[in-house]
């Protein structure tokens, strides 16, 4: 039986790339997508790096579809695409909306769209998005963000209801913070200490592809750590 196909998107972040990497170790056969090239270096031997914008519905379709035809159907898609501005309600500006849910929202739509007939012929697929505590509980200072995080968490639900009859599972998991380098840089330590690793993580969207949560769909699973 030939293992089974995942694509991680978003696979030059930290999240991206340890979701990759267990995905892989875990016996997938894994595609890491990203639109930074030089993001994609240094991946484990095995998986296989593709360029592409999927914040274009044109360039997501292209992808999957190349995907399918050479490495064969994905069985598992993984979105950890996104961005983070800050800002309040009256003060975000037209373009920094525009950037959260071209960024946020709208790969999580053009890869559910690419991807879900090649799971419907298949009759059975998992799809994970990476939503954000915001995007369950207001928060203030970050009104576009957490605006466009609920949002995916909305549409997480929708195309589970959608696509669940097709034997597809679509859930989310919402961190509040990583612990990455980027974000070492920018928040004090204080706040940085109930930051959760990008493997503990990538851990749990591991569990949700998989056979053992075969029972969970339309999930927004909260990871905000301790």
């Amino acid at each position: 039986m030939s293992a089974k196909v995942a694509i991680v998107a978003g696979a030059g972040g930290a999240l991206g790339r340890a979701t990759a990497v267990t995905l892989a170790a875990g016996g997938l056969t894994v595609v890491a997508a990203d639109r930074n090239e030089h993001a994609l270096r240094g991946l484990p031997d095995g998986i296989r790096p593709e360029v592409a914008d999927t914040t274009d519905p044109a360039a997501a379709k292209r992808l999957i579809d190349r995907i399918a035809g050479e490495v064969g159907p994905p069985d598992v898609l993984v979105n950890t695409i996104g961005a983070f501005r800050p800002g309040d309600a009256l003060t975000t500006t037209p373009e920094t909306l525009r950037l959260m849910i071209d960024v946020n929202l709208g790969p999580a739509l053009w890869l559910s769209q690419a991807v879900a007939p090649h799971m419907r012929q298949q009759g059975s697929g998992a799809i994970v998005h990476v939503a954000a505590r915001p995007g369950i509980e207001p928060t203030s200072g970050m009104a576009a963000y957490s605006a466009s995080k609920a949002a995916l968490v909305h549409l997480t639900r929708i195309l589970d209801i959608e696509l669940r009859p097709h034997g597809i599972r679509v859930n989310a998991v919402a961190p509040q913070l990583l612990d990455t380098p980027a974000n070492r840089a920018t928040f004090p330590a204080g706040v940085m200490a109930h930051a959760v690793a990008p493997e503990a993580i990538a851990g749990v969207i591991a569990f949700l592809v998989s056979d053992a949560a075969a029972p969970v769909s339309g999930a927004i699973i909260p990871a905000y750590g301790a």
